[in-house]
């Protein structure tokens, strides 16, 4: 049902995380990020260079899951309900929901990122973050991977400042599914193997900001 629903162009939500039911979402305008226009801020590059944070893909979707449901500063309530989040991980065992994960010197979870892979496209669900930038980086991680593996679509449902500021912008529903059409007829490489071969393996920081710039 959910790969369906992502096929036609909607996604599901909860109120709140102890909610017992989901509602379906089909925005009249749709946030995306181009990924030949990502904007990689100075500030996030020279992070990313200093090697603050080791990378990899599927190490811990449970765990970046259980994250993003956590309450945030200015965010008591989650949307991340009992039956959306097994339904995620029901899809993460069928290799289909994924997850990028920044993790620090000392092997703590860092932040990460989790989103749903159908044909060429990557539809961005939530992120989190413990340690500054932390998310941010992963979300380079991910475009840089998405870049490599010749993905044609980044959904980010919706439009925030935030987002913004990486070059996402918003666009009417009829294009969306336009976009939607060509990313699902597509096929895309397998960015979660790294850049040794090693399956959940990232690249690091230098590397990443190497092939967002090749790329560009």
């Amino acid at each position: 049902m959910l790969l369906r629903a992502y096929a036609s162009g909607v996604f599901p939500m909860a109120e709140r995380a102890d909610s017992p039911d989901v509602f379906w979402v089909e925005p009249r305008k749709r946030g995306v990020l181009p990924l030949d226009r990502f904007h990689l801020p100075k500030s996030l590059a020279k992070t990313l260079k200093q090697e603050r944070f080791r990378f990899t893909a599927d190490r811990a979707f449970a765990a970046v899951l259980a994250g993003c449901a956590e309450p945030v500063p200015g965010r008591s309530e989650t949307w991340i309900n009992p039956l959306i989040a097994e339904a995620y991980l029901a899809l993460h065992e069928r290799g289909q929901a994924h997850s990028v994960e920044a993790w620090t010197e000392d092997g703590a979870l860092a932040g990460g990122l989790y989103g749903v892979r159908l044909g060429a496209a990557f539809f961005g669900e939530s992120m989190f973050t413990r340690v500054r930038d932390a998310s941010k980086c992963c979300l380079a991680a991910l475009v840089a991977r998405l870049r490599l593996g010749g993905f044609r679509l980044l959904d980010t449902q919706f439009l925030t400042s935030h987002l913004a500021g990486f070059g996402a912008i918003e666009i009417p529903a009829r294009e969306y599914r336009v976009q939607l059409g060509a990313a699902l007829s597509g096929a895309a490489g397998d960015f979660f193997a790294g850049d040794d071969g090693a399956l959940g393996a990232g690249p690091s920081g230098k590397r990443i900001v190497q092939l967002l710039s090749q790329t560009s």
